[in-house]
Protein backbone atom coordinates (compact mmCIF):
# COMPACT_ATOMS: atom_id res chain seq x y z
CA UNK A 1 0.00 0.00 0.00
CA UNK A 2 2.76 2.47 0.56
CA UNK A 3 4.18 1.91 -3.11
CA UNK A 4 0.29 3.02 -4.36
CA UNK A 5 0.38 5.72 -2.17
CA UNK A 6 3.78 7.20 -2.92
CA UNK A 7 2.88 6.31 -6.71
CA UNK A 8 2.55 9.73 -8.09
CA UNK A 9 4.91 12.18 -6.35
CA UNK A 10 7.83 9.73 -5.40
CA UNK A 11 8.12 12.48 -2.59
CA UNK A 12 10.38 10.39 0.12
CA UNK A 13 13.33 12.09 0.45
CA UNK A 14 15.55 15.12 -1.10
CA UNK A 15 15.79 15.77 -4.71
CA UNK A 16 12.91 13.61 -5.70
CA UNK A 17 9.91 15.42 -7.38
CA UNK A 18 7.93 16.95 -4.81
CA UNK A 19 10.65 17.18 -1.92
CA UNK A 20 10.28 20.17 -1.27
CA UNK A 21 6.47 20.16 -0.34
CA UNK A 22 7.34 17.59 2.20
CA UNK A 23 10.18 19.54 3.82
CA UNK A 24 7.41 22.77 3.43
CA UNK A 25 4.11 20.92 5.07
CA UNK A 26 4.96 17.67 5.95
CA UNK A 27 4.18 14.22 4.41
CA UNK A 28 0.22 14.39 5.34
CA UNK A 29 -0.78 17.77 4.01
CA UNK A 30 2.08 17.52 0.54
CA UNK A 31 -0.32 14.04 0.13
CA UNK A 32 -3.47 15.43 1.09
CA UNK A 33 -5.81 14.70 -2.60
CA UNK A 34 -3.81 11.93 -3.29
CA UNK A 35 -5.03 10.66 0.48
CA UNK A 36 -8.44 11.54 -0.16
CA UNK A 37 -8.68 9.84 -4.03
CA UNK A 38 -7.34 6.68 -2.35
CA UNK A 39 -9.92 7.08 0.85
CA UNK A 40 -12.85 7.44 -2.22
CA UNK A 41 -11.12 5.00 -4.72
CA UNK A 42 -11.23 2.00 -1.97
CA UNK A 43 -14.65 3.50 -0.13
CA UNK A 44 -16.24 2.98 -3.43
CA UNK A 45 -14.87 -0.50 -3.94
CA UNK A 46 -15.85 -1.67 -0.59
CA UNK A 47 -19.23 -0.43 -0.62
CA UNK A 48 -19.31 -3.08 -3.94
CA UNK A 49 -17.39 -5.68 -1.63
CA UNK A 50 -19.10 -5.83 1.59
CA UNK A 51 -22.07 -7.69 -0.10
CA UNK A 52 -20.29 -11.23 -1.33
CA UNK A 53 -17.52 -10.89 1.08
CA UNK A 54 -19.41 -10.06 4.70
CA UNK A 55 -23.18 -10.28 3.53
CA UNK A 56 -24.15 -6.60 4.03
CA UNK A 57 -25.81 -5.38 0.59
CA UNK A 58 -25.93 -1.75 0.56
CA UNK A 59 -24.50 -1.86 -2.93
CA UNK A 60 -25.42 -4.64 -5.26
CA UNK A 61 -23.77 -4.75 -8.66
CA UNK A 62 -20.42 -3.19 -10.09
CA UNK A 63 -19.44 0.09 -11.46
CA UNK A 64 -21.30 -1.13 -15.18
CA UNK A 65 -24.73 -1.14 -13.19
CA UNK A 66 -26.10 -1.11 -9.42
CA UNK A 67 -28.41 -0.52 -7.54
CA UNK A 68 -27.90 1.40 -4.11
CA UNK A 69 -30.33 0.08 -1.02
CA UNK A 70 -32.77 -1.74 -3.43
CA UNK A 71 -33.61 2.50 -4.43
CA UNK A 72 -31.00 4.31 -6.58
CA UNK A 73 -30.24 2.80 -10.16
CA UNK A 74 -26.63 3.75 -11.44
CA UNK A 75 -25.82 2.77 -14.75
CA UNK A 76 -22.67 3.40 -17.16
CA UNK A 77 -23.35 5.12 -19.56
CA UNK A 78 -20.68 3.42 -21.96
CA UNK A 79 -21.92 0.58 -21.13
CA UNK A 80 -25.35 1.28 -22.07
CA UNK A 81 -24.61 2.81 -25.28
CA UNK A 82 -22.40 -0.83 -26.02
CA UNK A 83 -26.37 -2.71 -24.82
CA UNK A 84 -28.40 -0.66 -27.26
CA UNK A 85 -25.87 -1.04 -30.10
CA UNK A 86 -26.17 -4.56 -29.78
CA UNK A 87 -29.67 -4.49 -30.27
CA UNK A 88 -30.75 -4.75 -26.79
CA UNK A 89 -33.79 -3.20 -25.31
CA UNK A 90 -32.52 -1.47 -22.36
CA UNK A 91 -34.29 -2.02 -18.69
CA UNK A 92 -36.27 1.56 -17.76
CA UNK A 93 -33.88 1.44 -14.33
CA UNK A 94 -30.77 1.21 -16.96
CA UNK A 95 -31.94 4.60 -18.15
CA UNK A 96 -32.78 6.18 -15.07
CA UNK A 97 -29.40 4.84 -13.63
CA UNK A 98 -27.31 6.32 -16.94
CA UNK A 99 -28.99 9.95 -16.90
CA UNK A 100 -28.13 10.17 -12.97
CA UNK A 101 -24.85 9.14 -14.18
CA UNK A 102 -24.32 11.49 -16.78
CA UNK A 103 -25.95 14.26 -14.75
CA UNK A 104 -23.77 13.69 -12.18
CA UNK A 105 -20.07 13.65 -14.67
CA UNK A 106 -20.75 16.49 -16.43
CA UNK A 107 -21.44 18.64 -13.21
CA UNK A 108 -18.56 17.62 -11.77
CA UNK A 109 -16.05 16.24 -15.13
CA UNK A 110 -15.88 13.15 -16.29
CA UNK A 111 -12.48 12.13 -16.14
CA UNK A 112 -13.12 12.58 -12.41
CA UNK A 113 -14.25 9.06 -12.73
CA UNK A 114 -10.60 7.68 -13.71
CA UNK A 115 -9.05 9.77 -10.95
CA UNK A 116 -11.65 9.34 -7.80
CA UNK A 117 -13.59 6.44 -8.62
CA UNK A 118 -11.72 3.67 -10.98
CA UNK A 119 -9.88 0.96 -9.02
CA UNK A 120 -7.46 0.59 -11.95
CA UNK A 121 -6.08 3.87 -11.70
CA UNK A 122 -4.18 2.14 -8.09
CA UNK A 123 -2.92 -0.28 -10.36
CA UNK A 124 -1.40 1.88 -13.32
CA UNK A 125 0.01 4.01 -10.42
CA UNK A 126 1.24 1.27 -8.61
CA UNK A 127 3.44 0.76 -11.75
CA UNK A 128 4.07 4.11 -12.53
CA UNK A 129 6.05 3.98 -9.11
CA UNK A 130 7.78 0.97 -9.65
CA UNK A 131 8.79 2.15 -12.95
CA UNK A 132 10.70 5.02 -11.69
CA UNK A 133 12.23 3.36 -8.76
CA UNK A 134 13.63 0.73 -11.34
CA UNK A 135 14.02 3.50 -13.74
CA UNK A 136 12.90 1.80 -16.75
CA UNK A 137 12.99 3.69 -19.52
CA UNK A 138 12.42 1.44 -22.40
CA UNK A 139 8.77 0.92 -24.05
CA UNK A 140 6.99 3.25 -26.88
CA UNK A 141 3.56 5.51 -25.95
CA UNK A 142 0.81 5.38 -28.46
CA UNK A 143 -1.19 8.51 -29.61
CA UNK A 144 -3.47 9.90 -26.95
CA UNK A 145 -6.51 9.45 -29.83
CA UNK A 146 -6.19 5.63 -29.77
CA UNK A 147 -8.36 5.69 -26.67
CA UNK A 148 -11.36 7.92 -28.95
CA UNK A 149 -10.85 5.65 -32.08
CA UNK A 150 -10.90 2.27 -29.39
CA UNK A 151 -14.89 4.00 -28.12
CA UNK A 152 -16.10 3.61 -31.68
CA UNK A 153 -14.57 0.18 -31.99
CA UNK A 154 -16.28 -1.44 -28.92
CA UNK A 155 -19.40 0.27 -30.26
CA UNK A 156 -19.14 -1.33 -33.45
CA UNK A 157 -18.16 -4.45 -32.34
CA UNK A 158 -21.31 -4.59 -29.90
CA UNK A 159 -23.44 -4.13 -32.92
CA UNK A 160 -21.80 -6.74 -35.01
CA UNK A 161 -21.19 -9.69 -32.21
CA UNK A 162 -24.72 -8.36 -30.27
CA UNK A 163 -22.57 -8.22 -27.37
CA UNK A 164 -21.26 -5.64 -24.62
CA UNK A 165 -17.77 -5.92 -26.46
CA UNK A 166 -16.09 -4.05 -23.77
CA UNK A 167 -17.10 -6.33 -20.74
CA UNK A 168 -15.13 -9.28 -23.12
CA UNK A 169 -11.56 -7.16 -21.72
CA UNK A 170 -12.44 -4.45 -18.88
CA UNK A 171 -10.10 -4.20 -16.25
CA UNK A 172 -12.46 -2.73 -13.99
CA UNK A 173 -15.18 -5.39 -14.10
CA UNK A 174 -12.02 -8.02 -14.24
CA UNK A 175 -10.53 -6.67 -11.03
CA UNK A 176 -13.75 -6.58 -9.09
CA UNK A 177 -14.44 -10.26 -10.63
CA UNK A 178 -10.96 -10.79 -8.99
CA UNK A 179 -11.48 -9.94 -5.38
CA UNK A 180 -14.85 -11.61 -5.14
CA UNK A 181 -13.46 -15.06 -6.85
CA UNK A 182 -10.09 -15.32 -6.55
CA UNK A 183 -7.10 -15.85 -8.93
CA UNK A 184 -8.22 -16.78 -12.49
CA UNK A 185 -8.44 -14.67 -16.14
CA UNK A 186 -9.53 -11.53 -14.35
CA UNK A 187 -6.13 -11.17 -12.21
CA UNK A 188 -4.63 -12.02 -15.99
CA UNK A 189 -6.31 -8.68 -17.52
CA UNK A 190 -5.23 -6.56 -14.58
CA UNK A 191 -1.70 -7.85 -14.61
CA UNK A 192 -1.49 -7.25 -18.44
CA UNK A 193 -2.33 -3.26 -17.52
CA UNK A 194 0.23 -3.64 -14.89
CA UNK A 195 2.54 -5.07 -17.07
CA UNK A 196 1.60 -2.46 -20.17
CA UNK A 197 2.44 0.83 -17.92
CA UNK A 198 5.41 -0.72 -16.20
CA UNK A 199 7.39 -1.70 -19.19
CA UNK A 200 5.75 -0.47 -22.36
CA UNK A 201 4.38 3.11 -22.04
CA UNK A 202 4.05 5.41 -18.28
CA UNK A 203 0.54 6.10 -17.68
CA UNK A 204 0.00 4.36 -21.10
CA UNK A 205 -3.20 2.59 -19.89
CA UNK A 206 -5.12 5.54 -18.71
CA UNK A 207 -4.02 8.12 -20.40
CA UNK A 208 -3.37 6.81 -24.20
CA UNK A 209 -5.39 3.44 -24.05
CA UNK A 210 -8.49 3.26 -22.31
CA UNK A 211 -12.06 3.56 -24.05
CA UNK A 212 -13.92 4.37 -20.62
CA UNK A 213 -11.43 7.17 -19.61
CA UNK A 214 -11.66 8.73 -23.35
CA UNK A 215 -16.10 8.43 -23.42
CA UNK A 216 -15.83 10.17 -19.87
CA UNK A 217 -13.87 12.88 -21.08
CA UNK A 218 -16.63 13.50 -23.80
CA UNK A 219 -19.08 14.71 -20.51
CA UNK A 220 -16.32 16.85 -19.11
CA UNK A 221 -16.76 20.38 -20.43
CA UNK A 222 -19.20 21.70 -18.89
CA UNK A 223 -17.89 20.45 -15.75
CA UNK A 224 -17.74 23.56 -12.52
CA UNK A 225 -14.70 22.27 -10.48
CA UNK A 226 -11.61 22.69 -12.41
CA UNK A 227 -7.69 23.19 -11.20
CA UNK A 228 -6.41 26.97 -11.29
CA UNK A 229 -3.34 27.73 -11.83
CA UNK A 230 -4.21 31.18 -10.67
CA UNK A 231 -0.44 31.15 -8.80
CA UNK A 232 1.04 30.87 -12.10
CA UNK A 233 3.32 34.37 -11.33
CA UNK A 234 4.98 32.08 -8.85
CA UNK A 235 5.98 29.11 -11.30
CA UNK A 236 9.91 28.83 -10.97
CA UNK A 237 9.97 26.19 -13.97
CA UNK A 238 10.62 23.01 -11.67
CA UNK A 239 8.41 20.87 -14.30
CA UNK A 240 7.19 19.08 -10.52
CA UNK A 241 3.63 19.35 -11.96
CA UNK A 242 4.19 17.82 -15.39
CA UNK A 243 6.24 14.78 -14.23
CA UNK A 244 3.21 13.91 -11.71
CA UNK A 245 0.23 14.95 -14.12
CA UNK A 246 -1.52 11.80 -16.13
CA UNK A 247 -2.58 13.94 -19.07
CA UNK A 248 0.22 16.93 -18.93
CA UNK A 249 -0.15 17.94 -22.06
CA UNK A 250 -3.73 20.20 -20.37
CA UNK A 251 -1.23 22.41 -17.97
CA UNK A 252 0.46 24.38 -20.44
CA UNK A 253 -2.39 26.84 -21.89
CA UNK A 254 -3.52 28.02 -18.11
CA UNK A 255 0.31 27.85 -16.34
CA UNK A 256 2.21 29.35 -19.39
CA UNK A 257 -0.81 31.97 -20.96
CA UNK A 258 -0.67 30.43 -23.36
CA UNK A 259 -3.17 32.27 -26.45
CA UNK A 260 -3.52 34.63 -23.55
CA UNK A 261 -5.31 31.33 -22.02
CA UNK A 262 -7.26 32.02 -18.42
CA UNK A 263 -5.51 30.42 -15.32
CA UNK A 264 -8.68 27.89 -15.67
CA UNK A 265 -7.57 24.47 -16.87
CA UNK A 266 -10.64 23.63 -19.17
CA UNK A 267 -9.40 20.84 -20.70
CA UNK A 268 -11.95 17.89 -21.11
CA UNK A 269 -9.09 15.50 -20.12
CA UNK A 270 -7.66 17.01 -16.38
CA UNK A 271 -8.66 14.42 -14.02
CA UNK A 272 -9.32 16.84 -11.14
CA UNK A 273 -6.59 14.72 -9.48
CA UNK A 274 -4.59 17.46 -7.57
CA UNK A 275 -1.49 15.76 -8.22
CA UNK A 276 0.04 19.33 -9.14
CA UNK A 277 -1.61 20.71 -6.04
CA UNK A 278 0.22 18.75 -4.02
CA UNK A 279 3.81 18.97 -5.46
CA UNK A 280 3.88 22.39 -6.17
CA UNK A 281 6.11 24.17 -3.62
CA UNK A 282 4.89 27.34 -5.07
CA UNK A 283 1.30 27.05 -4.39
CA UNK A 284 0.68 27.57 -8.13
CA UNK A 285 -2.56 25.16 -7.97
CA UNK A 286 -5.65 25.33 -6.04
CA UNK A 287 -9.04 24.19 -7.02
CA UNK A 288 -11.36 26.42 -8.28
CA UNK A 289 -14.64 26.97 -10.16
CA UNK A 290 -14.73 27.27 -14.08
CA UNK A 291 -15.82 30.85 -14.16
CA UNK A 292 -12.98 31.72 -11.31
CA UNK A 293 -10.71 33.14 -13.62
CA UNK A 294 -8.82 35.15 -10.74
CA UNK A 295 -5.30 35.13 -10.72
CA UNK A 296 -2.65 35.78 -7.91
CA UNK A 297 -0.65 39.34 -8.58
CA UNK A 298 2.57 38.17 -6.56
Amino acid sequence: MSGVLASEQGMAGAGKTGSGEVRARGWLLSHKWLLLRRASQIGILALFLLGPWAGLWIVKGNLSSSLTLGVLPLTDPYMLLQSVAAGHLPWKESVIGALIVLAFYLLVGGRVYCSWVCPVNMVTDAAGWLRRRLSIRTGKTPSRQLRYWLVGVTLLVSLATGTIAWEWVNPVSMFHRGLIFGFGFAWAIVLGVFLFDLFVAPRGWCGHVCPVGAFYSLLGRPALPRVSAAGRVRCDDCMDCYKVCPEPQVITPALKAKDDATPVIRSVNCTNCGRCIDVCTKNVFRFALRFDERRDTQ
